[in-house]
């Protein structure tokens, strides 16, 4: 693993276990931790930029963002900045959570499937690599490697079968599939909906992060 990747994933790990860069309103700057990684992430009080781009740039526009450094790195201004420079684009500023593995069988019937073309999956591919996914009656539940290698889950539940508790028992299910320590997943917190289905599952909120997507 080059030094890149480690040093986010080592960020993140450390979350992950409940320690967390020191809350100093200072923001770290990394090099990306692959081509397809770029973003921010958002502690409290303490911000993580991955990109590869000049720091000294990236710290001029973080102070030109905001005259408050604890918000500077996910604000508007400043992710337009970082937009306008690379030519990504953010889709949305998201809730990081994490949740342990568990033993054991999911408890839920489910059956692996191979469909790039479900619109989850079409979507899965292009933010995560060794995506696997599983179909249960009324969803869908997918794994895959994201940012520095985590593994993130990704649920979706048909609405015709919504209040149910299938997407609590599919957010548990990727706890068991994991074949990593952790498991991560990020909600839309606009999404009020998937971030209880999430923290009804189990899922610790650790902080906010805006990815950085290649056109």
């Amino acid at each position: 693993m080059n030094s890149e990747v480690t040093e986010v994933a080592d960020i993140l790990a450390a979350a992950a276990r409940g320690v967390f860069p020191p809350p100093d309103g200072s923001t770290t700057i990394l090099r990306q931790p692959t081509a397809r990684d770029a973003g921010v992430l958002s502690f409290t009080a303490h911000s993580v930029v991955f990109l590869d781009e000049d720091p000294e740039w990236i710290r001029a526009e973080l102070a030109a963002a905001s005259t408050d450094p604890l918000v500077a790195s996910m604000t508007p201004p400043f992710l337009s900045a970082l937009t306008a420079r690379t030519g990504r684009y953010v889709n949305t500023i998201d809730l990081l959570t994490v949740a342990d593995a568990l033993p054991g069988d999911p408890g839920i019937g489910l059956r692996e499937i191979d469909d790039p073309e479900h619109p989850r999956v079409a979507r899965a591919l292009k933010y995560r690599d060794e995506v696997r996914v599983w179909a249960a009656d009324g969803g869908v539940l997918i794994l895959g490697r994201g940012v520095a290698g985590r593994m993130e889950a990704a649920i979706e539940v048909d609405e015709d079968v919504r209040h149910r508790g299938l997407g609590r028992a599919l957010a548990t299910a990727a706890r068991h599939l994991t074949p990593d320590p952790v498991v991560w997943a990020q909600q839309s917190p606009g999404n009020a909906r998937s971030v209880r289905v999430f923290q009804a599952a189990g899922y610790r909120p650790v902080g906010a992060e805006a990815l950085l997507v290649a056109r």
